[in-house]
Order: C-alpha cells, then sequence, then structure tokens
C-alpha cells in the first residue's frame, strides 16, 4: 500500500478543513442569512398590504422585490458552495443540479451523458471529483469562449472516468514555474491525487480543452 507522504498529509488536511468550512458557510447562508431575510421580507409585505399612500406603498414593493432576488441569489450560492445532492443522494445528481445553475448562470450548455451503473463513492472522493468537475467548468466559462461543453461519465468496475471536453478556443500549455497561470490547473490534479486518482489536462489552440478524471474504487 503506497504511503502519504508528510506533504500529502497536510494538503489533505488543508483541503478536509477546506471542505468543512464551506460546508459551515453554506449551511449558514441558507439557514441563517437566508431565513432572516425571509422573515424581513414576510414584515415587508405586511407592512405594504397595511399602507394607503400609493407612493409608500410603490417604495415597499420596489424593497420587497429587491429582497426577494437577494434571497435567490443567497440560495444559489449556498447551492454551489455545498450542493445538498453531493452529501444526500450522491455524485452525479449533484453534478446534474450544478449544470442546471450553470446554465442558467452562463449560458454554456453542458450535454452530460453517463455510462454504466452508478457505484456508490465515500463522500471525501465525491466532493473531490465534483470540485474538479465544478473548477473545470467556471475556468471554461471565464476562459475557453464557447456555448457547449460535453461532459462524460464511464462507470466502470475498478473505476470512474470523467472527460470534459468544451470545444473552445484552447490554450498554449504553460511552465510549472508559472505559478499564477497554473494554479487552479495544479490543484485539481492535486485534488485527485490525494485521492489516489489522477487528472490530465489537454489543449490546443483553436481545438478546446479536453479534461480526463479517474477515480478508483
Amino acid at each position: 500500500m503506497e504511503l502519504i507522504n508528510p506533504k500529502q498529509q497536510i494538503s489533505s488536511y488543508i483541503i478536509d478543513s477546506q471542505e468543512e468550512e464551506i460546508k459551515r458557510i453554506a449551511l449558514e447562508l441558507h439557514e441563517g442569512v437566508g431565513q432572516n431575510l425571509y422573515s424581513i421580507l414576510t414584515g415587508m409585505q405586511f407592512v405594504e398590504t397595511n399602507i394607503k399612500e400609493p407612493h409608500m406603498k410603490n417604495h415597499l414593493r420596489e424593497m420587497s422585490l429587491l429582497i426577494e432576488k437577494t434571497i435567490q441569489e443567497i440560495r444559489l450560492l449556498s447551492v454551489e458552495l455545498h450542493p445538498p445532492a453531493l452529501t444526500t443522494i450522491g455524485l452525479l445528481p449533484a453534478v446534474k443540479n450544478y449544470i442546471k445553475l450553470y446554465t442558467s448562470t452562463f449560458g454554456i450548455l453542458v450535454d452530460l451523458e453517463s455510462y454504466g451503473d452508478e457505484r456508490s463513492i465515500p463522500e471525501r472522493n465525491r466532493i473531490a471529483v465534483f470540485r474538479v468537475c465544478q473548477e473545470a467548468l467556471v475556468n471554461i466559462a471565464k476562459f475557453a469562449d464557447t456555448s457547449e461543453v460535453k461532459m462524460n461519465f464511464y462507470w466502470n468496475e475498478d473505476e470512474l472516468k470523467i472527460n470534459i471536453h468544451d470545444f473552445g478556443k484552447g490554450f498554449q500549455p504553460v511552465e510549472p514555474k508559472d505559478h499564477t497561470s497554473s494554479s487552479g490547473l495544479a490543484a485539481m490534479k492535486e485534488r485527485m491525487h490525494l485521492t489516489g486518482g489522477e487528472c490530465t489536462i489537454s489543449s490546443k489552440i483553436g481545438e478546446g480543452t479536453s479534461i480526463q478524471i479517474s477515480l478508483p474504487f
């Protein structure tokens, strides 16, 4: 059995700690801040029904609409930070839910297909794979200049493979010393490495970027 070196142990501890904090913040946004805003909204709507002056009613209505919009944004942010489906019903449903949010936010269509029977994955590995997929999609929205993404899940007997291709403008791979340009890609590779899996990234100018993820069972 391969031993984890001290540097990997530290990286694993940092990532796990970050995920716990992200989960706490997501829960607080949804059940704390979101619920408080909803209570304020209910109170304002009650006041609005009892005010006669038209200009005051219009003002309160505008404020209510703004609070409704803020509540929706908080809910979306909470789901983006830590999708409940990731913990409750599994990786694939969580990715599907995130893709709906992603498409509504960025206008990029993601064609997701899954082959084989979905397998149970430990939560820690599930989070790692989800974060890599999430980072890949965010990078596509930022840099790829594309309107279409293809994502395939392959559930094999001994591993899960995921292929993501963006059909975008592609990029020239940078040297490892260019930390600012490669830190996000390096983090994706590090996350998979800590699960015993791999993340490989290839790109060609004008042909798009492909990301291959593998996670052994």
